[in-house]
């Protein structure tokens, strides 16, 4: 492949384009918490390369978050914030990237159905997480800010996935948060922001975006070390909003549109 090459992901609704960089040799790499059938991944890029990440799928283990119905099942928080996770992460690290999933189910893997059965098998990479929400959240900033002392690198990223719940006439877009007074947060909140606007409207013109950017004095951002933001990614009683998530395609968009605008915000290090 050339230099000018641009590597093309299918989404479901297009072509999304990341432009490779500088190419590196043909690379493979083993993630079982993929599970079976995507745990080899190839490294396309080294547009993130030297870049670290710590994801977090919110809740997971005693606590399944937030639930939704969707034709007579159950939709939990955890495991569509995990399977999110998984995706993101296995974009981000075919660009080269370390990556740390903080939350980690050893059997799931990535799923591609509409219905992710909901399990307490979640661990905080290996340690039983707790009922206790400050102490489930404690949990992983510890986690997250003892592997940040460990890594060397000049970008070190947190990126923490939700899921809302609100009433269910309320249909919302992605939403972004950042830590207050947090500069490179914020920046990449914009990022996103700026990324996903742009994608809906090249694909749905005329619905527009109205995802927003804030800061929140959330504990995990106030606790946690590095940069970070905070993603919601739709309200899991709303049935358009249920379509961001039932979806595999969808849970796979994000993950490339996330991936994308960290790949904006990395070339502004």
């Amino acid at each position: 492949m050339s230099k000018i090459a641009c590597l093309l992901i299918f989404s479901f609704i297009g072509l999304i384009a990341f432009p490779a960089g500088a190419q590196t040799k043909k690379k493979t790499g083993k993630e079982p918490l993929f599970g079976k059938s995507q745990a080899t991944y190839t490294v396309t890029s080294d547009a993130l390369k030297g870049a670290v990440f710590y994801l977090v799928s919110g809740h997971g283990g005693p606590d399944p978050g937030c639930i939704g119905k969707y034709k007579g099942k159950e939709l939990h928080e955890d495991e569509y914030a995990y399977d999110i996770v998984l995706r993101l992460g296995r974009e981000l690290l075919k660009r080269g990237a370390k990556v740390h999933f903080i939350i980690q189910d050893a059997k799931d893997g990535i799923r591609n159905t509409a219905i992710l059965n909901n399990s307490k098998r979640e661990t905080c990479m290996g340690k039983a997480i707790p009922l206790n929400q400050v102490e489930r959240l404690q949990q992983r900033c510890d986690v997250i800010n003892r592997l940040y002392k460990k890594d060397k690198s000049s970008y070190k990223r947190a990126v923490f996935i939700h899921v809302d719940s609100r009433s269910r006439g309320k249909q919302t877009d992605v939403y972004f948060y950042h830590a207050p007074g947090s500069k490179y947060g914020k920046r990449l909140a914009r990022q996103l922001q700026k990324t996903f606007k742009a994608k809906y409207d090249r694909h749905q013109p005329n619905r527009g975006f109205e995802g927003t950017v804030s800061e929140r004095n959330l504990f995990v951002l106030k606790n946690s070390t590095p940069y970070a933001v905070f993603l919601e990614v739709g309200n899991i009683q709303n049935a358009r909003d249920q379509q961001r998530l039932v979806i595999p395609d969808n849970r796979q968009a994000l993950a490339n549109w996330i991936t994308e605008a960290i790949v904006a915000d990395y070339k502004k290090k």
